[in-house]
């Protein structure tokens, strides 16, 4: 069951007009949500990230974050499992095909709902493979845009070689993966590349820095080098729907021992008593929890 411009229906029965600016341009927004319990995850940052997309494109926010809540609870009660990751849509709506924005033209609004899986137990225990490319994106990368085509086209290359993901280097240093966030472990020390116009703002991005100061974990926040990423002795993959995966392999050669190293077990395991803590509650900070 969906929700698609005020109703609630079988995705099967769910259209849009092809003149959608959605469709035509890929003029919108989009977020993803994982509720675990059936309660949304870290709610408000979502619904911030959400925010600050709409203000990218200058599209009016069509609801209230109450209003976006008691939706994606009526979203999750009418689709099955506990746990479930939801997708929101947001285009500029339906108009004749012009560049310029339409006026009073109302948005069109989609939220679906998938189920969530947990990680594949064999990545979680041998590592994942990744690949480099060069990030040929647009410069907004920090808007959460449905026109995901140079994404697409990037994750393709480590799907072509049976890779999970392709890490992204503009300029000589690391931004992100193709659809995640990407940490690197030198000596000890957990390295985040800063927050900018280049990537995206991640939720679980955030978690794992929040975890990091409340457990004394010695890290980083700053531009990460090429180099710094072919000697990693880690890597990690962060993402809303894969959480924190280790990744052992980068183009084709081991990244330390080819194996999830300390870093990533003890954040694993600090991420899952963060989820267990919180089900059945909400989600504060995890550096406050």
């Amino acid at each position: 069951m969906i929700y698609l411009n005020g109703k609630f229906m079988p995705i099967e029965e769910a259209y849009i007009p092809v003149l959608d600016r959605g469709f035509i341009f890929g003029d919108g927004v989009y977020e993803v949500i994982p509720a675990y319990s059936r309660k949304p995850f870290r709610l408000a940052r979502h619904l911030n990230r959400l925010q600050h997309s709409l203000d990218g494109i200058r599209l009016q926010n069509p609801f209230s974050d109450k209003d976006w809540e008691n939706l994606l609870e009526q979203v999750i009660a009418k689709n099955e499992g506990e746990d479930q990751y939801l997708y929101l849509h947001i285009t500029r709506g339906v108009a004749k095909r012009d560049h310029a924005f339409p006026v009073d033209v109302p948005p069109t609004v989609f939220i679906m709902s998938n189920p969530l899986l947990p990680p594949p137990a064999q990545l979680l225990v041998g590592g994942a493979s990744a690949i480099t490319a060069v990030d040929n994106r647009w410069i907004r990368c920090d808007v959460k845009a449905i026109s995901l085509l140079p994404n697409v086209l990037l994750r393709q290359l480590a799907v072509d070689v049976h890779a999970l993901e392709t890490i992204l280097i503009r300029d000589g240093f690391l931004t992100e993966g193709a659809a995640s966030n990407i940490f690197v472990v030198k000596n000890k020390v957990l390295l985040a590349p800063p927050k900018s116009h280049l990537m995206l703002p991640g939720i679980t991005y955030d978690v794992v820095l929040e975890l990091a100061v409340a457990n004394q974990i010695p890290h980083e926040i700053r531009e990460i080098s090429e180099t710094e990423i072919r000697t990693a002795d880690e890597i990690l993959l962060t993402s809303s729907t894969k959480e924190i995966m280790p990744i052992t392999s980068l183009d084709s050669k081991p990244v330390g021992n080819r194996k999830p190293g300390k870093m990533f077990t003890r954040l694993y395991m600090l991420y899952q008593q963060y989820k267990a803590t919180h089900m059945r509650g909400h989600f504060p900070d995890a550096a406050s929890s």
